[in-house]
């Protein structure tokens, strides 16, 4: 289903799009943000981040690589969610939330236990409450993974994804060539730092054999591409064989045919992250599936309107299709999208 979205004229090219709302949206944090922290099976952590509304229908948020639930299109859409009268609950994927977690282990692109995790807590805390799943680039993709491997077990009246990269080595031979070498060295940069962090903090409160496990993968400053990060780091801390491993095993693009929640996936031909080749057939999708595909709105930006007035065209989209199925929620539709 191609959509009719048009990306503002003074954001006219699919790099524009995705990085003006990344590094020029600015946006004040919600009111009422509640921070709790929830205890995991393996003794870590995860950081979560709400604004509550009472009984309402509760909408969980997955950020993307190198995010937290302070990234400007998680605020942006708590913002929108909260005056169309829902309630949000961000997950701060581990290490992301301001503090490093306890282990060596991470998150990634096929992590879908700590989703899990969260989803039961949640459930049986709320038995009866509705619930969606919004989920951004590298959390899209472990939101549709997830979706695939519950199947019909959950409890979900809708779950959307947003730029995601479908096929984790096409998105990764992408970020090797052209100008979207720059959004691989930056988000490079972002990851390489996060190891650094970890090492000192674990060594810091004296988790030493975790500490181990991220000195055994060795100098890591001559790591140019993500096939060589994923390679070694990813696969070496969770197992995976190789990056081939990780990417075969963990690409959400397989998932979408066993989806029985409503779901909603929104894409952009140029996104700058992939190509047209992570895009699925109507044939891969399970009838819950409704895939639609812009011809711009690079990665995660989608910004629309004028200069003075933008326009977030995603949590429009976003607004229509949790009113359309979690119909309780319908005070503020207008404002669903407008600049905060």
């Amino acid at each position: 289903m191609h959509n009719a979205f048009r990306p503002a004229w003074w954001l006219n090219s699919p790099h524009l799009q995705t990085i003006y709302p990344a590094f020029l949206r600015r946006i004040t944090p919600p009111d009422g943000v509640r921070r709790e922290r929830l205890e995991t099976p393996d003794g870590d952590f995860l950081d979560i981040d709400w604004i509550d509304n009472d009984d309402r229908p509760l909408v969980i948020l997955l950020h993307g690589l190198a995010g937290s639930s302070r990234s400007g299109y998680l605020q942006g859409l708590q913002h929108s969610l909260l005056a169309a009268d829902f309630a949000s609950v961000a997950l701060n994927f581990r290490g992301c939330s301001g503090e490093m977690n306890r282990l060596a282990r991470c998150y990634h692109s096929g992590e879908t236990e700590d989703i899990d995790f969260l989803y039961n807590t949640l459930r049986r805390r709320f038995p009866n409450r509705a619930m969606a799943a919004i989920g951004f680039s590298l959390g899209g993709n472990v939101l549709l993974k997830w979706l695939g491997e519950q199947g019909d077990k959950l409890e979900l009246s809708a779950a959307i994804a947003v730029s995601v990269p479908l096929l984790l080595n096409e998105c990764a031979d992408k970020l090797d060539r052209g100008f979207s070498k720059l959004y691989r060295d930056y988000l490079l940069r972002e990851l390489k730092q996060y190891m650094r962090i970890k090492l000192r903090h674990l060594q810091h409160i004296g988790q030493l054999e975790q500490a181990d496990r991220i000195l055994k993968l060795g100098d890591l400053s001559g790591i140019k591409s993500f096939w060589q990060y994923d390679d070694k780091v990813v696969a070496g801390l969770h197992g995976f064989k190789d990056a081939h491993d990780y990417y075969r095993r963990s690409s959400s693009r397989q998932f979408l045919k066993h989806i029985r929640v409503p779901t909603l996936v929104l894409q952009a031909k140029d996104d700058p992250f992939m190509t047209e080749r992570v895009l699925p057939a109507n044939a891969e999708l399970s009838d819950q599936v409704q895939l639609e595909i812009c011809a711009g709105g690079g990665h995660v930006g989608f910004v629309g309107g004028s200069l003075l007035r933008p326009e977030y065209w995603v949590e429009e989209r976003i607004g229509e299709f949790l009113r359309r199925h979690l119909p309780s929620a319908t005070a503020g539709q207008n404002t669903l999208g407008r600049e905060a």
